[in-house]
């Protein structure tokens, strides 16, 4: 069952969306060489609560901290820690935020300093992907049309997709139906309709793609210890496609 939203819900959502974005791009400022990645999620929840909202990662399947902060070869769900931010890191932020019992959802990766160009390229595949994902999400459009066409871009580009993790339906809960792969899908998959709500988040690997998870539970890394980058943004479903909500 995908839950097609209201307009009072999706205008929640929108304001949930609306902190995420200011909150991600705050962090993205703030994040420079020495700081502790800890200091991030220190910042990210005092932003979010005085804005009036909830940190929705916190607590959620006893996640610990209010945001994920993935360096290099993580891929995601990164802990925020006394490790400190050094020249030529590349990072993925995650977070998302609650305002009356509504959720969205988004995440950016970026580097710091001085940067190698093939990591800047795929910070900007694993961008472009995500816009071309959601670029299908369009009333009409089957769900298995934005996976296929994110797969293709990355792929032609020579990287690969982490299969391993997946978009997914927001609204009321952080993950709701459906899952959404970035790989190609079965034309049969749903029909996608006006109202719907979906996290769309490409995951994307320099090398081979394969992952483990690390000692503490949850970080996953890359096997080949290559670099990964994770954008995402939470959409609402239209007849245009895919109307980002996560912005400022």
């Amino acid at each position: 069952m995908i839950s097609i939203k209201n307009g009072e819900e999706i205008r929640l959502m929108k304001e949930a969306g609306r902190i995420v974005a200011v909150v991600l791009n705050e962090l993205k400022n703030f994040a420079q060489v020495g700081i502790e990645t800890q200091e991030l999620d220190e910042k990210a929840r005092r932003l979010i609560k005085s804005f009036g909202g909830k940190p929705a990662f916190l607590g959620y399947r006893g996640y610990p901290y209010a945001i994920c902060v993935s360096l290099n070869s993580e891929v995601v769900h990164g802990f925020p820690s006394d490790q400190s931010i050094t020249d030529g890191d590349i990072i993925s932020l995650d977070l998302g935020v609650e305002i009356d019992g509504f959720l969205a959802d988004a995440a950016i990766t970026f580097g710091i300093g001085r940067v190698d160009p093939e990591n800047q390229r795929l910070i900007k595949v694993t961008e472009e992907a995500l816009y071309i994902g959601l670029a299908q999400a369009k009333e009409g459009n089957y769900l298995g049309q934005i996976g296929s066409s994110i797969e293709e871009h990355v792929k032609k580009e020579g990287f690969s997709v982490v299969r391993e993790f997946v978009g997914h339906g927001i609204g009321k809960n952080l993950h709701e139906g459906p899952s959404i792969p970035n790989y190609s899908l079965p034309i049969t998959t749903p029909l996608l309709k006006k109202g719907m709500t979906l996290a769309i988040e490409p995951m994307v690997a320099y090398g081979k793609g394969d992952i483990y998870i690390s000692s503490n539970g949850w970080t996953a890394k890359t096997k080949d210890g290559s670099m990964a980058a994770h954008f995402e943004h939470t959409v609402l479903v239209t007849p245009q496609g895919g109307k980002v909500i996560t912005s400022i």
